[in-house]
């Protein structure tokens, strides 16, 4: 068998109707649209169209309000969480993410939920006061990582002549 041999199996191919051409064709007249009504006429349906139903599109609310892209999203620990670390270990990201409290990748806020006994140095990106006086109540150090400190220059206050 040779590639100019090749055809396609009997009644797979067929002419394109060619509708509107006479009442011989079988297709003329009506086009195969039948008589009047909605099918029949040039503009037919709409898309979308569900037979006068409420479209799908109308019946689905609308997401209320506006998506901030710069949301900074963190991962939340609660204080009491942190007494699984040994008294006087080391808590950051990569501390949080093997206990299981964060996942790799989130940034870190600790909140003040529950009581802490331990000391412990803590590194996150972000941490309540709440949190930060419970901690240093227990003897530990919060360092914060990534922060912007306005600094302002210290100057005089303009004096009174």
């Amino acid at each position: 068998m040779q590639l100019h041999d090749l055809k396609s199996a009997p009644g797979a191919r067929h002419r394109r109707q060619r509708i509107g051409r006479g009442t011989g064709s079988g297709r003329g007249k009506t086009s195969g649209r039948g008589q009047k009504g909605q099918n029949a006429r040039s503009e037919g349906f709409r898309l979308g169209f569900e037979g006068g139903q409420m479209p799908l599109s109308q019946r689905l609310p609308k997401l209320p309000g506006f998506k901030n892209p710069f949301k900074k999203v963190y991962a939340v620990v609660n204080v009491s969480k942190l007494s699984r670390f040994e008294n006087g270990a080391r808590v950051d990201a990569e501390a949080l993410v093997e206990a299981g409290l964060a996942k790799g990748g989130d940034k870190i806020k600790i909140l003040g939920a529950g009581r802490i006994k331990r000391k412990l140095t803590v590194e996150t990106d972000a941490i309540s006061n709440s949190a930060r006086e419970a901690i240093e109540k227990a003897g530990g150090s919060v360092t914060v990582l990534n922060t912007k400190e306005e600094q302002k220059p210290e100057s005089e206050p303009p004096q009174a002549e």
